[in-house]
C-alpha cells in the first residue's frame, strides 16, 4: 500500500509540474485513444533506470464504503412530579396549579422523546436501504456494464426515492424541534413563575417546602428540554448537511451510469469545507494561448472523433488533484489549430469552444463547483485538432 501511495504521489507531482509549451503523449496522452503523432526521443540511463517504475499500473483505490447518516443516543424521559398535600393556603392553591402545569410539560417531553426515538430508527432505516442501493450499482459499475443500463437506470431512482424519505425525516424532525422550542420557552417561565412564588405573602413552612421541590424538578426539566432540544438540532444539521451531500453523488453516479463505468464520490465532497476560490465561467475572445503554452496541462483531451469517451480519465485526474490540494482551481482553455483559412480557423474555434462547454458541464455534473472553472480560448499552430487543456492553478 505504501508503495502505491508513493507511485500516486509521483504521477501527480509529474501533472503538476510547469514545463515545455505541449506536453509529450508519453507523459500525458490524449484522450483520442490514438497513437502519438511521433516517436519519443530515446531515454537517458537515469531515465532507463526509473522508466520501470513510472511504468507500474496503479491501483484505481476502490470507493469508500458509505455509511448511513450518524444519530444521537440519548432519550428524554423526565422524572414523575413529586405529589405534595393541600396547606389550604393561596401559596399552596398556587402549588398546586404549577405541580399540574409540570405534568402537563413532562408528559408533552415523553411524547417528543417517543417521537424522536421513532423518527431516528425510521432515518437509519431509509438510509440503509438508500446505500444498499447504491452500493448494488457501484458493485455492477465497478465490474463493468453498458452504457445506459436500463436495470441502473431504475435502481437509481429507487435510490433517490429512498433518499427522499430521509429528507421528508428531517423535515418531521425539524417540525419536532420547534414544537421542543415552545415547551422550552414554556418550561422556562414556569421555572420563573416558581421562583417568584417565594415572595407571595400568606405561605407557611410547608408551602415553602413544597415550593423548593417543585423547583428542583422544574429546573431538570428545563435542562432536560434544553438537552432534548440541541440533540434534536444536530440531528437535523447533521441529517441535512449528509442529504446535500448524497444528492451530489447521486448526480455524479447518473454520469457513471450513462457511461457504462465506475466514477466515485462527488467531486464537491472532496473539498468539504473550503470555501469556493474566486473565478468565472465565460469563454473569452480567440487569442494565442499566452501565458497557458508555459504550462503544463493536467488533462489533454483531444476532439479528433465524435464521441470522445473523457469524463473516466478527467474524473480521476480532477479528484487526484483536489486530494493533492484541496482549495485548487481549474482552467480549462478551448485549443483551435491555427491552419488553414480564416474561415476554417474560424469554424475550428467555435467547435474548440463547444467542447469546452461541454467538459465544464461534464465537471459541474461530477461536483466541482463552477466557480473554480475558468473557460477561456486560443488557438495554436502546434494543434492538428480541436483539444480542450485542463490546468491546475
Amino acid at each position: 500500500m505504501a508503495r502505491l501511495k508513493t507511485h500516486a504521489a509521483v504521477a501527480v507531482a509529474a501533472l503538476l509540474v510547469g514545463g515545455c509549451s505541449w506536453v509529450s503523449d508519453t507523459i500525458f496522452p490524449s484522450l483520442s485513444g490514438d497513437e502519438p503523432a511521433a516517436a519519443a526521443p530515446p531515454p537517458s540511463p537515469g531515465q532507463q533506470a526509473a522508466a520501470p517504475r513510472q511504468q507500474q499500473p496503479q491501483a484505481q483505490p476502490a470507493p469508500r464504503p458509505a455509511q448511513p447518516p450518524e444519530m444521537g443516543t440519548s432519550t428524554f424521559e423526565p422524572p414523575p412530579v413529586t405529589p405534595g398535600s393541600p396547606t389550604g393556603t393561596v401559596v399552596g392553591a398556587k402549588i398546586v396549579q404549577m405541580r399540574g402545569e409540570l405534568a402537563q410539560l413532562q408528559a408533552a417531553t415523553n411524547e417528543h422523546n417517543a417521537r424522536l426515538q421513532r423518527l431516528r430508527a425510521e432515518t437509519v432505516e431509509h438510509a440503509q436501504l438508500y446505500h444498499g442501493t447504491v452500493a448494488a450499482i457501484n458493485s455492477r459499475l465497478q465490474v463493468g456494464t453498458t452504457p445506459g443500463n436500463p436495470v441502473l437506470v431504475t435502481q437509481w431512482n429507487t435510490a433517490q426515492t429512498q433518499l427522499d424519505a430521509v429528507s421528508r425525516d428531517i423535515a418531521l424532525m425539524n417540525s419536532l424541534a420547534n414544537r421542543v422550542a415552545n415547551d422550552s420557552s414554556t418550561a422556562s417561565y414556569l421555572l420563573e413563575t416558581t421562583r417568584a412564588t417565594y415572595g407571595l405573602a400568606g405561605a407557611v413552612d410547608e408551602d415553602h417546602r413544597q415550593l423548593a421541590i417543585l423547583e428542583d424538578e422544574v429546573n431538570r426539566t428545563v435542562v432536560l428540554i434544553d438537552r432534548l432540544l440541541n440533540e434534536l438540532s444536530e440531528d437535523v444539521n447533521r441529517q441535512s448537511a449528509y442529504v446535500g451531500n448524497e444528492r451530489k453523488n447521486l448526480t455524479t453516479l447518473s454520469i457513471a451510469i450513462k457511461n457504462g463505468e465506475m466514477l466515485g464520490s462527488s467531486l464537491a465532497n472532496r473539498a468539504f469545507g473550503v470555501e469556493p476560490l474566486p473565478g468565472r465561467a465565460e469563454i473569452g475572445p480567440a487569442a494565442s494561448m499566452g501565458g497557458y503554452d508555459q504550462r503544463r496541462p493536467l488533462v489533454v483531451i483531444r476532439f479528433d472523433r465524435p464521441n470522445v469517451e473523457y469524463e473516466q480519465a478527467l474524473y480521476s485526474a480532477v479528484s487526484r488533484a483536489l486530494e493533492r490540494r484541496p482549495q485548487a482551481g481549474f482552467d480549462l482553455v478551448a485549443v483551435a489549430p491555427n491552419q488553414g483559412s480564416a474561415a476554417a480557423v474560424a469554424r475550428s474555434s467555435n467547435a474548440a469552444r463547444r467542447n469546452a462547454e461541454n467538459v465544464l458541464r461534464s465537471l459541474t455534473s461530477m461536483g466541482l463547483p463552477a466557480s473554480r472553472v475558468t473557460l477561456s480560448a486560443g488557438t495554436s499552430g502546434e494543434a492538428q485538432t480541436n483539444e480542450v487543456h485542463v490546468y491546475v492553478r
